[in-house]
């Protein structure tokens, strides 16, 4: 293969590599940069390239399908999560929120991820997944989703949100969105958590009637959204409907099948016998559901292909912020090791990146700025003498003036004095007077407050 052939684009965190070859088979790996991309031929007809930042970490998985001349342009999140589901093994996709949770679902190395409406219900509208969010609502929470990340997103479409026509506008409306596949349920409205008391599902037929209306929408959108038929009937009705429902849904051109609720591990290798051609999904629901929690390899066994962990990242999500409220409210901060830093919350977020690619875009005046702010933001020495020569300001740049620290002796009631009453009781007066003459600042800074005084001078300035 000649490596001129080859085009390279990149995103904030991902190196993209669309290959032209002729009879030459691909180079096993191509270098670009400090990025390795790996070649897995996993048939004839597709690639599937792993781009990694980092030895031994995935941060993205791009599939690409090989004709006659070359290599395509990356497929759609549709035809990647279908080529996702012709590898062999069971595959893991935790269920993110929002897109926060995606994007760390994506930097984890998982090659895709489902919504949940359960966690998007608790985070956008702290109420419980029993109906209250609409189609709506998950629509745009949904495009935030799929926008963070290039990993393919199954979303849950919960019932459709009403009838057969009703589950073609949200198959529609998900596949606008950027969503790789949708899951539909046979709950009546409202619906409800699967796990929870009270399921009640439309007759057969109606659900049926639903998954078919799912793929006449997808036809209709010139779509390859992937359709995952669940029912709950298997704690509304019996183990026995629910496979005979699922039979149902494989037959009407459901591309993955799902009971929710299932009992016990025998139930769980009843259902993966049935419709054998149909891979099967489980639902690994934390922290008490109904369904046993069982390891990948023994979901492989069984015969699944996708697993979901639906209430793993909003749970820990929980409990870390009841802990991390707590120790305020003791006077505390959070422990550092139950948070990441802030130069790795600002890493996780890409500001580090836009720094880099703002640099493109800067005028000369704005990289002078921001080169001054870089040499002076946190200095802390005296700047009393000759302040202009020393930090290289320009004539319009204000002067600081640090005034000896006083020290105020206020007493309590009495005349008697607390035990923290020394440390507040001793200020730093700051004044900072512009070249015009006026002054711009003149504040007197409690000890307690005196390492942030490095983040509110600079920005006295701007």
């Amino acid at each position: 293969m000649n490596p001129s052939a080859a085009r390279v684009s990149r995103d904030s965190s991902s190196v993209c590599v669309c290959l032209f070859h002729s009879n030459s088979r691909p180079s096993s790996f191509l270098g670009i940069n400090n990025n390795t991309i790996s070649f897995n031929k996993t048939n004839t007809n597709t690639l599937l390239l792993n781009t990694a930042t980092n030895p031994g970490t995935i941060n993205r998985t791009r599939v690409y399908r090989k004709n006659s001349t070359g290599v395509e342009a990356c497929l759609s999140p549709a035809k990647s999560l279908r080529q996702i589901l012709e590898l062999p093994g069971v595959h893991q996709g935790p269920a993110c929120f929002d897109a926060l949770s995606a994007k760390l679902v994506e930097k984890s190395g998982f090659s895709f991820c489902f919504t949940s409406g359960f966690s998007i219900s608790a985070a956008r509208l702290a109420l419980p997944d029993t109906g209250f969010i609409s189609y709506g609502e998950m629509v745009d929470q949904g495009q935030l989703i799929t926008q963070a990340v290039s990993i393919p997103v199954i979303g849950d479409g919960d019932n459709g949100y009403g009838n057969a026509m009703n589950v073609k506008r949200t198959v529609k409306g998900y596949i606008k969105a950027g969503f790789a596949g949708i899951i539909l349920e046979d709950q009546v409205s409202p619906k409800g958590c699967g796990h929870t008391r009270g399921r009640k599902v439309v007759s057969r037929e109606e659900a049926v009637m639903r998954i078919k209306a799912a793929v006449d929408a997808r036809k209709e959108s010139g779509s390859d959204i992937v359709i995952v038929a669940r029912t709950d009937s298997r704690q509304a009705l019996s183990l026995e409907e629910s496979l005979r429902r699922s039979r149902a849904f494989a037959d009407a051109g459901a591309d993955v099948l799902f009971i929710d609720a299932l009992a016990s591990k025998e139930e769980m290798k009843a259902f993966c016998e049935i419709s054998p051609l149909v891979p099967k999904m489980a639902n690994m629901l934390e922290g008490g559901g109904k369904t046993p929690i069982l390891n990948p390899l023994e979901l492989e066994e069984l015969g699944f292909k996708l697993v979901a962990y639906p209430l793993s990242l909003i749970g820990v999500s929980v409990r870390a912020m009841q802990d991390a409220l707590t120790a305020i409210k003791g006077g505390r901060i959070p422990s550092p090791g139950s948070m990441p830093s802030f130069q790795e919350i600002k890493e996780t977020l890409g500001f580090n990146t836009y720094y880099e690619e703002e640099k493109r875009y800067a005028t000369s005046m704005r990289r002078l700025s921001s080169e001054n702010v870089t040499s002076n933001s946190y200095d802390t020495q005296p700047m009393a003498q000759d302040d202009t020569a020393r930090r290289g300001q320009s004539s319009q740049d204000p002067i600081v003036e640090v005034i000896t620290p006083e020290v105020y002796t206020n007493s309590g009631a009495g005349g008697s004095r607390d035990a923290f009453s020394g440390i507040w009781s001793r200020t730093l007066r700051v004044k900072i007077t512009g070249r015009d003459g006026f002054e711009k600042l003149d504040v007197r800074i409690p000890a307690g407050f005196l390492d942030g005084i490095t983040n509110v001078v600079p920005g006295i300035g701007e």
